[in-house]
């Protein structure tokens, strides 16, 4: 059994369409709702869904940052040579400039979180899945 299936349908944003501009930075299904697309502002704020499994290449933040408010789910971040970190509702994770990391849904939950993102992604190698299974021991 999948838990959170709730946020699927989002949970206090809409979920938004299957997230195929960034598909190829991804292993599984996400799905984006850009909540803030002003070019007057120098972040992007989007709600980003995960289901079961799904999550983003390693990447890093270039002349910029990440902030992640979890929302729903549960879910992994990890940054380059440190453990994976389990999130659930309330969590926040900064990412600060430069720093190779990866973030997603766990293996039997879907997982949502708002991504506040400013400077520019560089997007990098898949999460392996001997990488991500070994965030479950």
């Amino acid at each position: 059994m999948t838990k959170h299936e709730e946020v699927q349908n989002g949970v206090i944003f809409p979920v938004g369409e299957k997230n195929e501009a960034y598909a190829q930075y991804f292993v599984g299904q996400s799905y984006l709702q850009a909540l803030v697309a002003d070019p007057k502002v120098n972040v992007g704020v989007g709600n980003v869904t995960f289901e079961p499994e799904c999550r983003n290449n390693w990447h890093i933040h270039r002349d910029g940052f990440q902030i992640l408010l979890v929302t729903g789910g549960e879910g992994w971040y990890q940054e380059e040579g440190k453990p994976a970190q389990f999130l659930k509702a309330d969590d926040v994770i900064v990412t600060h400039d430069g720093v190779k990391h990866w973030h997603g849904a766990a293996k039997d939950s879907w997982f949502e979180h708002i991504a506040i993102t400013a400077g520019t992604p560089e997007w990098l190698e898949p999460v392996t899945d001997e990488v991500y299974g070994s965030t479950m021991k």
